[in-house]
C-alpha cells in the first residue's frame, strides 16, 4: 500500500513539471511546452523542453499561456505585461489585477511578445578627401573634401553635409599661382514622420564660389515628403515645398532674392555587395517667374574595401539661370577620393 502511495504521488510530481512552463497550442492540435522567448514580425520564438528552440508563425497558433509576466503588445497600440492564459480557439486571456480586469484578445492582433530592447539611434557617416598635383608641362594642385553624417529614430531623420574643394594652377608664361576652383557648401535637413512614409522636412543650405563669383547662397525651405522605399538596399523619396532663396555676387552690387518651389527626390541603392550608387536632385522654379530657375544635382558611386575604408567618385551639377555677370549658367564639379565610415 505504501509503496503504490509512492508511486502515485511520483506520477503527480511529474505531471505538475510536466505542465509547468510556457505551452503553445497549435491549430493542428500539437502543442508545445516550455518558454516564450518572443514574437517579432509574425514568428514566436520558443525554447521548447523537447526540440529545443524553434521559430513557428503566429498564424498557425490556436492559443497560448505562460506561467508568469510577460510583455505583450497588441495591433490598437495596447500594451500590458501580464500572465497570459489560454482561451477558446484564436483568442488569449490575460490575468487580470487592480489595474487591469482579466479581459480576451484575438491572437492575430499581436504585434509582438518581449520584443528585444532596440539600441539608442547612433549618428552614422563618412568623410572623405582628395589631393591631385601634376608637374612638368602644367603645374596644379588640387584638393577636395567631403562629409555628412545622419541620424534616424522611428520618428525623426537628421541630416548634415559638407564640400569643399580648391584649386591652383601655375601660369606658364608669368608663373604666378591662378586659383582655378575654390569653393564650399553645406546643407543641413530635418525630416519628421508622421507615419512610415509621410513626413515634413525643413532644411538649409549655404553655397560660396569664388570662381563663380558667388558670394553666397542661402537657400532655406520646407515641405512635405513621402518615404516611397526605405530598406538596408534601397531608398527612395520625394518632396515638395517652398523655399527661400537668397543670391549675392561679388562682381553685383544688387542681391538676388526669391520665394521658390521646392521640389526633388533623393535616391540610393546598393548595386553590389561593396558597391553603392547615390542620387539626388532639387528644383527651385521662382514663384513669379517659372522660367527663373536654380537647379542643383549630385551622383556618386562608392565602392568599400572594408567596413571602414572605401574609394568614392561624385559630381555635382549646378544650374543658376541668372548666374553672376560673366559666369556660366552650368557648373559641374567632379570629386575622387577615399574615405573613412563610421
Amino acid at each position: 500500500m505504501r509503496s503504490q502511495t509512492l508511486i502515485v504521488l511520483a506520477c503527480v510530481v511529474l505531471f505538475v513539471q510536466s505542465t509547468n512552463g510556457d505551452e503553445v497550442l497549435f491549430k493542428n492540435g500539437d502543442h508545445l511546452t516550455g518558454k516564450i522567448v518572443h514574437l517579432l514580425d509574425g514568428k514566436l520564438v520558443f525554447k521548447s523542453d523537447v526540440a529545443g528552440e524553434v521559430t513557428v508563425n503566429l498564424s498557425e497558433i490556436q492559443t497560448l499561456s505562460s506561467d508568469e509576466a510577460i510583455e505583450v503588445n497588441l495591433k490598437d497600440s495596447t500594451g500590458f505585461k501580464q500572465k497570459v492564459l489560454s482561451s477558446e480557439p484564436g483568442r488569449f486571456g490575460v490575468e487580470g489585477t487592480e489595474a487591469l480586469k482579466a479581459q480576451e484578445f484575438a491572437v492575430a492582433d499581436i504585434v509582438s511578445i518581449n520584443p528585444p530592447i532596440k539600441p539608442a539611434p547612433k549618428w552614422t557617416g563618412s568623410i572623405s578627401a582628395g589631393l591631385t598635383s601634376t608637374h612638368g608641362n602644367t603645374k596644379t594642385e588640387n584638393i577636395s573634401a567631403s562629409a555628412n553624417m545622419t541620424k534616424r529614430t522611428e520618428k525623426d531623420r537628421t541630416q548634415i553635409s559638407a564640400d569643399y574643394a580648391k584649386g591652383e594652377q601655375e601660369d606658364r608664361v608669368t608663373g604666378a599661382d591662378e586659383t582655378i576652383e575654390d569653393w564650399w557648401r553645406a546643407k543641413g535637413k530635418y525630416d519628421y514622420f508622421f507615419s512610415k512614409k509621410k513626413y515634413a522636412y525643413a532644411d538649409g543650405r549655404y553655397e560660396k564660389d569664388a570662381v563663380s563669383q558667388l558670394d553666397r547662397r542661402v537657400i532655406v525651405g520646407g515641405g512635405g515628403g513621402y518615404q516611397w522605399i526605405e530598406s538596408e538596399n534601397m531608398n527612395f523619396s520625394t518632396e515638395l515645398g517652398l523655399a527661400s532663396l537668397y543670391e549675392k555676387f561679388d562682381n553685383q552690387t544688387k542681391s538676388n532674392s526669391e520665394l521658390s518651389i521646392q521640389l526633388g527626390y533623393n535616391f540610393d541603392k546598393t548595386l553590389t555587395k561593396n558597391t553603392k550608387l547615390t542620387h539626388d536632385l532639387t528644383y527651385y522654379p521662382a514663384l513669379d517667374k517659372f522660367s527663373d530657375y536654380f537647379l542643383t544635382s549630385s551622383a556618386g558611386i562608392r565602392t568599400d574595401f572594408s567596413s571602414s575604408f572605401f574609394a568614392n567618385f561624385k559630381t555635382i551639377f549646378n544650374y543658376d539661370e541668372t548666374p553672376a555677370v560673366g559666369s556660366h549658367k552650368t557648373d559641374v564639379k567632379y570629386f575622387v577620393g577615399l574615405g573613412y565610415s563610421f
